[in-house]
């Protein structure tokens, strides 16, 4: 009855258009990663202290980033959850639950108590709340993007491809601005009260928004018509894995040096600045606003870039030069404010140009029938193996070994994303003979 009564309000607009849905793919994920930075953030500047109070600085951040993983492992369980859902009960019933469950968690966050007021269950609610973001992270799969790729016109496929993932760095904005301000022009005292819950309340409102302009687009009849004719079909899970499990593996591994890297130049420097130098975390998130700026330019370039080489060729020639980077770059982190702008200049430029178009690469090799949960496998998948992990691993290693070793966790997923990418042109080779 849902479904019914959002299509006939819809009707009246007709088919969506390639930019009405470019807009509502940016929203969706712009909401999607200003929850994931503002989780992050906090991560580093705020749980370790109020959760992990009885260990030192380094213990309770890392106890934090394994708290902060556990979102990627439930997405996949999300996806299956909600697929069922999409199923039966039609996919503005699921975005709604899932955006209502994102959204509940994310501010039930903002009033959580500390170890001081109620011990070791802190960090128990911290852990199930993170749990509840993932699997609705999982769950809020759209097929917008989907459907963004099958409106592009012939030769504009990269340009397309990057619109999605325009919402990563302007989400980062927004988050680490809010954060900055209230670390900036609050007293430690009242930042640890009340100022860093306001960013949690802020990231509630942006999924209302959110919720409201994607379900005016996945009701419309253009996508109703590309669902039922099982372009954008949510097949089961098992039955996707045993039809499509090589391309879902290798198009999670395809992506993972641009997903190892976004969080190399997004929340682990942010760990090692707040724990081994003097500097406070407002400066840095400055910092890291203006990469994100040079990132948002750079996606939009990975756009023309790919259209004219191909998004194989790119995403191969920026795993390259990210594993060149991972040789040199972590460094500088020790290297004063020069040296952390010139880190995150230089990451930003890599991550846009590869994280632009990693979603797109492998994602065409999905028959009809399972294209739609088949992506959304894909991307549960490289986030975990690429990006879950990531801050929690790099820290450990830095921590004892130097930033080089941080180098070392960066090139590792370099080389996974030019083997995925030459295990996928074999596959599309033996599929043209």
């Amino acid at each position: 009855m849902f479904e019914r009564d959002a299509r006939i309000v819809n009707a009246r607009h007709g088919d969506a258009t390639p930019g009405e849905i470019a807009i509502g793919v940016i929203i969706g994920r712009t909401s999607e990663f200003f929850d994931f930075f503002v989780y992050a953030i906090a991560s580093v500047i705020v749980f370790p202290k109020l959760v992990f109070p009885y260990l030192d600085a380094l213990t309770g951040t890392l106890y934090s980033f394994a708290i902060f993983a556990l979102a990627f492992v439930a997405r996949p369980i999300g996806t299956g959850i909600f697929m069922a859902i999409d199923r039966n009960y039609g996919r503005g019933v699921k975005l709604t639950i899932t955006l209502f469950l994102l959204g509940t968690c994310t501010v039930a966050i903002a009033f959580l108590p500390g170890y001081e007021q109620i011990g070791a269950a802190s960090a128990f609610l911290l852990a199930l709340l993170r749990i509840g973001q993932g699997l609705a992270l999982g769950g809020e799969w759209d097929g917008l993007p989907a459907l963004l790729a099958i409106n592009a016109p012939e030769g504009r496929r990269g340009w397309y491809a990057m619109i999605p993932q325009l919402g990563a760095p302007l989400g980062l904005i927004v988050a680490a601005a809010l954060f900055a301000f209230f670390v900036a022009n609050l007293s430690s005292d009242d930042f640890f009260d009340w100022g860093w819950r306001y960013p949690f309340f802020v990231a509630f409102a942006i999924n209302v928004v959110a919720l409201f302009a994607r379900l005016r687009l996945v009701v419309t009849p253009q996508y109703t018509r590309l669902f039922e004719s099982r372009e954008l079909q949510p097949a089961p899970v098992l039955k996707t894995l045993r039809a499509e499990g090589t391309h879902v593996i290798v198009g999670a591994f395809a992506p993972l040096a641009s997903f190892a890297l976004f969080h190399m130049v997004t929340v682990f420097p942010l760990s090692w600045v707040f724990l081994f130098t003097a500097e406070g975390p407002a400066r840095f998130l400055v910092i890291e606003i203006i990469g994100a700026f040079v990132g948002l330019a750079a996606i939009v370039v990975s756009g023309y870039v790919a259209d004219r080489i191909g998004r194989r060729n790119l995403l191969a020639g920026t795993a390259a030069a990210i594993a060149a980077f991972s040789g040199f770059a972590p460094q500088l982190l020790n290297g004063g404010e020069f040296g952390e702008m010139t880190f995150m200049v230089l990451g930003f430029v890599l991550l846009g140009l590869s994280f632009g178009q990693s979603s797109g690469a492998v994602a065409a090799s999905f028959s009809k029938a399972y294209r739609y949960t088949g992506s959304a496998l894909t991307t549960d998948l490289a986030w975990l193996f690429g990006a879950g992990f990531a801050p929690f691993v790099a820290l450990l290693l830095s921590s004892q070994f130097g930033l080089m070793a941080a180098g070392a966790y960066l090139l590792s997923g370099a080389i996974c994303t030019l083997l995925a990418l030459a295990v996928s042109s074999q596959f599309r080779t033996r599929a043209d003979r």
